[in-house]
C-alpha cells in the first residue's frame, strides 16, 4: 500500500520496504524528515536519529505533534501512510509546474524504462561500431583529449570537459570573469594621479609609499569579495525553508 508514495518519493529500495519492521520503519521515517519534510533544524532531529534509543518512541511522538498529524504513534501503519502523503503534498508544492506537465504518455514512458523498454535512442546505439569509435576519437582531438585503448574511457574523458567548460553555468561564469578583467582594466589608477596624503620626504619614497598604499588597498577590496562570497554562501545553506500552507506554518 506504501510502494507508490515510496516511488514518488525516490524512496531507495522501495519494493524492499516491510512495514512490520521495526528498524525499517524507523529509518523511513529518519530519511522522510531529513530529505523531504525537513520540519525541524537539524541539531533537532537527534531524538529521530537514535532509532536504537528507548526514549525514539517518545521522541516519534512529540514529532507528529508537531506535524499536527491527526493519528497517534500508535498506529503505527496509519500514521507511516499519512507521513508518506504529507512529504508527496510538499515535493508536490515544492515544483507544481514539473507535476502538472505529466501526463498519461509520460506515465507509459515511465513504465516502459521501468520494463526496460527504454525510448531513449541512444540505448539503441552499438558502441562498439566502427563508425562510433571513429566518431569518439575524431572528437577527442577537436576537444583535445589525450588518445586512450578505451574509446568509451575517452568518450567519458570527453563528456567531462563538455560538462565543465561548456556547460551553461561555465559560460555564464567565463563571461563574467571576462567582464571582471575588463573592469579591473577600467579601474587602473594612474600612481602619478594618486594621493598619499602625506610626504615621505623623497620622491623616490613618495612613490614607493603610493605603490605600498595601493597594494593595501587591493587586498582590502580582495578580501571585501571573499568575505561577500562566504556569506553568500551562508545564505545559501540556510534558505531553504518549506512552507505547508495547510498548517500555515513554515518548517525546515
Amino acid at each position: 500500500m506504501y510502494k507508490r508514495k515510496l516511488l514518488a518519493l525516490d524512496y531507495p529500495q522501495p519494493d524492499n520496504f516491510e512495514i512490520n519492521n521495526e528498524s525499517q520503519v524507523r529509518a523511513l521515517i529518519l530519511w522522510l524528515e531529513d530529505q523531504k519534510i525537513r520540519h525541524m533544524k537539524i541539531e533537532d532531529r537527534a531524538g529521530l536519529r537514535d532509532v536504537t534509543s528507548p526514549k525514539w518512541s517518545e521522541a516519534f511522538q512529540q514529532y507528529l505533534t508537531e506535524l499536527c498529524c491527526p493519528y497517534d504513534a500508535s498506529k503505527e501503519d496509519i500514521v507511516i501512510d499519512w507521513l508518506l502523503g504529507y512529504a508527496v503534498r510538499l515535493e508536490y508544492g515544492d515544483d507544481v509546474d514539473k507535476y502538472k506537465s505529466v501526463n498519461k504518455g509520460a506515465v507509459e514512458n515511465a513504465k516502459n524504462r521501468q520494463a526496460g523498454q527504454s525510448s531513449n535512442p541512444l540505448d539503441a546505439l552499438n558502441f562498439d561500431d566502427a563508425d562510433f569509435k571513429a566518431g569518439v576519437a575524431s572528437l577527442a582531438m577537436l576537444m583535445q583529449v589525450p588518445p586512450h585503448q578505451d574509446h568509451l574511457q575517452q568518450l567519458k574523458a570527453i563528456a567531462l570537459i563538455v560538462s565543465e567548460r561548456l556547460s551553461k553555468d561555465s559560460l555564464q561564469s567565463a563571461a563574467k570573469k571576462s567582464d571582471d578583467k575588463s573592469k579591473k582594466a577600467d579601474d587602473h589608477i594612474p600612481l602619478d594621479k594618486t594621493e598619499l596624503g602625506f610626504e615621505a620626504g623623497d620622491y623616490i619614497m613618495t612613490e614607493a609609499a603610493k605603490i605600498v598604499r595601493l597594494l593595501h588597498l587591493k587586498e582590502l577590496r580582495d578580501l571585501q569579495t571573499k568575505i561577500n562570497a562566504a556569506i553568500v554562501a551562508v545564505q545559501a545553506i540556510t534558505a531553504d525553508p518549506k512552507t505547508d500552507s495547510r498548517l500555515g506554518k513554515v518548517g525546515r
